[in-house]
């Protein structure tokens, strides 16, 4: 590195040869510094919290070591370019205890006589153990239990929430759900872990806890939910609790749950809604009204755009869909790739959001699963953006319709659900066994995909990947089971070349050392 200092040498004359001056008339000298050379510093560096980053540079030329004060300083570039001093040494040996993230890293040299500098950047990545993998939900004597699978370190760290209870952390009961909502909430803290005991977020980097984190601090009437599932779609996001149902609007800052939205009927514990487009405007969300055993639709901003009651039936809804998109182009109120009446008086089972698109209208399916004595039904229906804007064509959608009861031991009351994103199909799991549903199919069966000989399935879904580098795998099959000696092991099977048909396959991956598990949910990089 060189550097060169200019020195100008300017006589003051008297007010009268001041013009002299402003023809520039000073005596300038130009040296060249005997600077010094650095080297052995990389272009990049990647470490883990808690490890020793030790950097040792070649310099070479220059005044001699002892002339120059040395610091090696890092900027945030995730945290409004907070700049950290990590030490004022020659050689840096450094425990990293910065924040997981990316960092400029800043070697400077300053000449102690003249104060001249010279610098050398690097990038710094800071990764977690925690910064991905899987995050693995279980029961362990009924209380909430969260492991981590880390596709850091390869390490399995178990009862992650340990020094969170020690900090004062209910022990919550009844897990229910580990979620992550990477947009509609604090980006410092945004995974939910849901329980029947009421919910909590949890931190980015460590899953760390604080008392505000608890959900009651996000309900405007003060209610402390206890939601089974969080839904985002649009410019808010929705929640049971209970039977109730709330609604919370986030546009450009946090805001608060209101008062429950089903003042009439009770609302089973999913909710509908587009969880494919990422630009909706009015979203339309789907629930399912227990009470009279039918469909209901709730758009929030019904009442501003045509001054409807948000919460509608689903065929008054399909009509005023079709009033505010007439005479827009290439736009509908409702499409039917199939047809169906919406049925009234079934009993609700199972719903579940998908990425599955079968009219390529940014318009992801969600299926619901209905009973009717022994009958079971498959309702797939799609929610879209009532101003239509945005990335979806239409409003509402009906993408498919299929009798199910023939499948075998459809109707227990114990049976696992998860509907794929890759092609209109139903996986169950009974017992220890998994069986597929080609949806399309008439008639409808089941075939056997595979068992888990003296293992029990306690958790069966497809986890929705949110980064794009990950979305080929969302199709990837999650089972969770228990063996008889109170085990529980998680298993990934590949879906994508599989093209989604596990029969006889093995698993991709393979996970012991848990007890019951709940829920799994993949911890992407957030950095």
């Amino acid at each position: 590195m060189k550097k060169y200092v200019r020195t100008c040498v300017q006589v003051l004359l008297a007010a009268a040869t001041a013009v002299s001056c402003a023809r520039d008339l000073g005596n300038y000298t130009y040296t060249e510094l005997n600077g010094p050379s650095v080297s052995g510093i990389e272009e990049s560096y990647e470490v883990l919290t808690m490890e020793q980053l030790e950097i040792s540079p070649e310099i070479s030329g220059g005044l001699g070591e002892d002339a120059y004060e040395y610091e090696w300083m890092v900027i945030d570039n995730n945290n409004d370019n907070e700049q950290t001093v990590l030490a004022a040494t020659r050689d840096l040996d450094y425990q990293v205890i910065l924040s997981p993230g990316s960092y400029s890293m800043y070697y400077t040299l300053t000449e102690k006589d003249t104060g001249i500098s010279w610098q050398t950047g690097s990038v710094l990545t800071v990764n977690s153990s925690m910064s991905a993998g899987w995050m693995v939900l279980c029961s362990q004597d009924g209380a909430a239990r969260l492991d981590f699978i880390s596709d850091v370190t390869g390490e399995t760290y178990s009862d992650i929430l340990s020094d969170d209870r020690e900090a004062g952390m209910p022990d919550y009961q009844g897990p229910r759900r580990i979620q992550w909502l990477s947009t509609k909430t604090d980006e410092s803290s945004p995974y939910y872990l849901l329980t029947d005991d009421g919910a909590t977020r949890l931190g980015k980097d460590s899953f760390e806890w604080s008392e505000e984190y608890s959900l009651v601090y996000e309900s405007g009437a003060g209610i402390d939910m206890a939601p089974y599932s969080i839904v985002c779609s649009g410019i808010g996001k929705m929640a049971v609790s209970g039977t109730d149902a709330y609604y919370c609007e986030i546009l450009g800052v946090s805001g608060l749950y209101g008062s429950a939205v089903n003042r009439d009927f009770e609302a089973a514990p999913m909710i509908g809604a587009n969880v494919l487009a990422t630009s909706i405007y009015a979203a339309v969300y789907l629930l399912y009204d227990i009470t009279n055993g039918k469909f209901m639709a709730y758009c929030p901003l019904l009442d501003d755009i045509g001054g409807y009651e948000p919460m509608q039936e689903m065929d008054e809804m399909g009509a005023i869909a079709e009033e505010q998109t007439a005479g827009k182009d290439n736009a509908s109120g409702v499409v039917e790739t199939v047809q169906f009446d919406y049925p009234s008086g079934y009993g609700y089972v199972y719903m579940e959001n998908t990425l599955y698109d079968p009219g390529n209208a940014s318009m992801g399916v969600t299926y619901t699963i209905l009973s009717d004595g022994e009958k079971r039904y498959v309702y797939g229906i799609q929610c879209g953006d009532m101003l239509v804007y945005g990335d979806c064509t239409y409003v509402l959608g009906k993408a498919l319709y299929a009798d199910i009861s023939d499948c075998q031991d459809i109707v227990s009351e114990d049976n696992l659900y998860a509907f794929s994103s890759l092609h209109p199909y139903l996986y169950y799991a009974h017992g220890d066994s998994v069986y597929r549903v080609d949806l399309d199919a008439s008639p409808a069966v089941s075939s056997l995909q595979f068992t888990l000989p003296g293992e029990t399935v306690t958790c069966l879904k497809f986890n929705l990947y949110q980064n794009s580098g990950n979305s080929q795998e969302s199709y990837d099959l999650v089972v969770g089971s228990i063996a008889s000696d109170g085990t529980g092991s998680l298993r990934i099977y590949e879906g994508y070349d599989s093209d989604g048909d596990f029969a006889g396959a093995s698993p991709e991956q393979t996970y012991t050392g848990f007890s019951r598990i709940v829920d799994a949910t993949y911890k992407e990089s957030v950095y």
